[in-house]
């Protein structure tokens, strides 16, 4: 079975990319020579345990934060290159992991506060259409502090969807939710996949939540140790425990 790099072109690639975050106490690298590739149109889970990488690997590949070593490319374009407003662009992508939503704010301002960030032209219909894309369509003029904490991710993910590259970069999206909430939000992503043509990647420590994903990407230690197309849960427990030091 061919891997999704194959016959997909990566819409980002990371390559020998690593950072270092605390070189004077003396742990070792937050990633360490990471060579990853994000496939156009596929959902890729970014595994491994706390402190093993994952939010660093999306920052790197969203320009959220500057490699120690290594390039980054948006297509055949390395982030170096980019002008502000481009880097803007694709740092809006990044979704972190429970972000601040100012509570006074309705869920269709703060998605339109983040499109005006990068597009002015963008309207109403388009703030609905990433709302809808969301499933908070009905939601739009309710505060963002009476959400619940799986409408909040949504609404997270809705502020980054409007136009631009259409990739998303979203760090632990169910860490704060249960099983079932897990499930609904996997489901949005892989929607987002299926229907909207998007490129998602996805940072998670829970293996069910990886075997969500079209391909799993392992991390250990700050180090890509294996990837797995089609992953399941066990598969991904299993290969995680083997590649422990």
């Amino acid at each position: 079975m061919p891997l999704f790099t194959d016959v997909r072109l990566p819409v980002v690639q990371l390559v020998r990319v690593s950072v270092s975050h605390h070189e004077d106490t003396g742990h070792g690298p937050a990633l360490d020579e990471a060579s990853v590739g994000f496939p156009e149109r596929i959902l890729t889970a970014v595994v491994g345990a706390s402190g093993a990488g994952k939010s660093t690997l999306l920052r790197c590949a969203s320009g959220v934060e500057r490699p120690s070593r290594g390039k980054v490319f948006q297509g055949s374009r390395e982030l170096d290159a980019m002008n502000e407003r481009e880097l803007m662009e694709l740092r809006r992508r990044y979704v972190s992991h429970q972000p601040a939503l100012p509570p006074a704010l309705t869920a269709y301002e703060y998605v339109d506060r983040g499109m005006c960030l990068t597009d002015r032209t963008a309207g109403r219909a388009s703030v609905l259409e990433a709302l809808h894309h969301v499933g908070l369509e009905k939601e739009a003029d309710r505060n963002l502090a009476g959400l619940s904490a799986e409408q909040r991710v949504r609404v997270a993910i809705a502020r980054a969807l409007p136009a631009g590259p259409r990739v998303l970069f979203v760090d632990e999206p169910t860490d704060s939710l249960d099983e079932a909430g897990a499930r609904r939000i996997t489901g949005v992503l892989r929607a987002l996949v299926e229907r909207a043509g998007r490129t998602v990647a996805m940072a998670t420590r829970d293996p069910a939540v990886a075997a969500c994903a079209d391909r799993a990407i392992l991390l250990v230690g700050g180090r890509v140790v294996g990837k797995l197309d089609w992953p399941t849960a066990d598969e991904v427990t299993a290969e995680l425990m083997r590649r422990q030091p």
